[in-house]
């Protein structure tokens, strides 16, 4: 009995292996995609420069020691650092950028982090065609090269890039971190105003090796986390000052404050990933004043973030952006580091530099992709005005692993991405690849 009960297992794993053997070697094959890329995440036509420079701000202040208690500010003469990528004539010659940067931690040795790029350090710009702007704003202690992989990105697609350095001061204490993070919260829209100022005037004059290059007509903002917490003020969301953080803020920079948010930039559309300032614990804005923007926006989160408050902070943003055209793209399981470079920190002796850039869960690099292919189909849609870029964004259900794509017994796609025809499955994505994100939007009015 038992003889034959083996005899019998061992035909059924033969015919199993035989059937496996037949779907291996003569498999339905689709012209497909080498990668793992969603379509519009994948680098585009235009080859691409970069170049460096630093850009003054006249008029600023900062907050001191004594300004916190007196409640005044201090003249300072203030700069920021800008990293521009953009379209660049073809056969430019020179070496690939090599983005490097190193992190400091008062009392430890820095930890050096660095990126192999695309573009040619100081290539030429494309000439004769005005591409679209888009300003980016890092996170508290971030660095204008820390997501060169999305500015590249978008820059091969036809957009000039415009990230900002803004020199957060660095910490070794609780004075110094109320000091640090107390100019941030006043620097960050004021940054991002006076660089879209500056480039404004240049693109309008045609002056530097950019001015041709930017349409001052279409211009966009990306932030993440305190750059997000700039770019909704930026957009129009004036803030509000009996929160936490907002409320211990010197009173003459309260009222300087105001003044600067009570006109919202001529955007054509904002992004923000994990911003800042809608926690209850730190709300720095009302329903009232996030009513105030009425361009479209996107928000992208994780749905496990404990720095900004998913629940409560980024989803009260949200529902409370009346009056914009809102879509909100949300990582399961995530935690706040949902965009950046993918750094190697593997040798670092300091933990912290894996938890200020890396995520416990989602490999960087994927983040990556699916950011840059919701990115592209956001900005192509609403700044270059791509009507068709619509499908990419209107998914046929909000929660991706929902996504259907039936196929016959055998049949492989050999990563065909969906398109048209597939009208129940995420749109750009391959087949089994759209999981573990939510994709949701409110139009103006709701």
């Amino acid at each position: 009995m038992k003889k034959r009960t083996m005899a019998a297992i061992a035909g059924i794993l033969l015919l199993a292996g035989g059937a496996s053997a037949a779907y291996l070697a003569s498999p339905t094959i689709h012209k497909g995609n080498d990668g793992e890329a969603p379509e519009l995440g994948r680098t585009g036509d235009y080859s691409i420069g970069t170049y460096s420079e630093t850009l003054p701000l006249p008029d600023r202040t900062e907050i001191t020691a004594w300004g916190a208690i007196s409640g005044s500010l201090s003249p300072v003469e203030r700069s920021v650092d800008i990293r521009f990528w953009y379209p660049s004539s073809t056969g430019t010659s020179g070496e690939p950028a090599q983005y490097r940067h190193d992190i400091e931690y008062p009392g430890e040795d820095d930890v050096p982090v660095s990126t192999q790029g695309i573009a040619i350090e100081g290539a030429t710009p494309l000439a004769d065609e005005r591409f679209p702007l888009v300003i980016m704003s890092h996170g508290y202690g971030g660095w204008n090269a820390h997501y060169s992989n999305l500015a590249e990105h978008l820059a091969s697609r036809g957009y000039v890039v415009a990230s900002i350095s803004h020199g957060d001061a660095p910490v070794n204490g609780i004075t110094s971190f109320y000091l640090s993070f107390g100019n941030v919260l006043a620097d960050r829209s004021h940054d991002q105003r006076q660089v879209y100022d500056a480039l404004m005037a240049r693109a309008e004059n045609r002056e530097t090796r950019l001015g041709n290059s930017i349409d001052p007509q279409k211009v966009a903002l990306i932030g993440y986390s305190m750059g997000g917490f700039g770019a909704l003020a930026s957009a129009g969301a004036s803030y509000v000052y009996d929160g936490q953080s907002m409320s211990n803020l010197p009173t003459a920079q309260q009222a300087k404050l105001t003044a600067l948010t009570a006109k919202p930039l001529p955007l054509k559309a904002m992004i923000a990933f994990a911003p800042w300032g809608g926690q209850p614990d730190n709300r720095v804005w009302s329903a009232d004043s996030l009513a105030k923007i009425n361009l479209p926006v996107m928000l992208v989160a994780g749905n496990q973030d404990d720095v900004v408050n998913y629940q409560e902070g980024v989803r009260w943003l949200f529902d409370n952006m009346g009056e914009a055209d809102r879509h909100l793209l949300t990582y399961r399981e995530a935690r706040h580091n949902i965009v950046g470079n993918d750094f190697d920190v593997s040798d670092t002796p300091a933990f912290r530099a894996a938890e200020y850039l890396k995520e416990p869960v989602w490999r960087q690099e994927r983040l990556n992709m699916i950011n840059q292919h919701f990115v592209t189909a956001f900005l192509d849609l609403h700044v270059k005005g791509e009507a068709e870029k619509a499908e990419y964004l209107d998914v046929p259900v909000p929660d991706s692993n929902a996504s259907a794509w039936e196929i016959g017994f055998g049949e492989q796609l050999n990563g065909r991405f969906a398109g048209p025809e597939e009208k129940d499955h995420w749109r750009g994505f391959q087949r089994r690849w759209a999981v573990g994100i939510d994709l949701e939007r409110k139009p103006a009015g709701e």
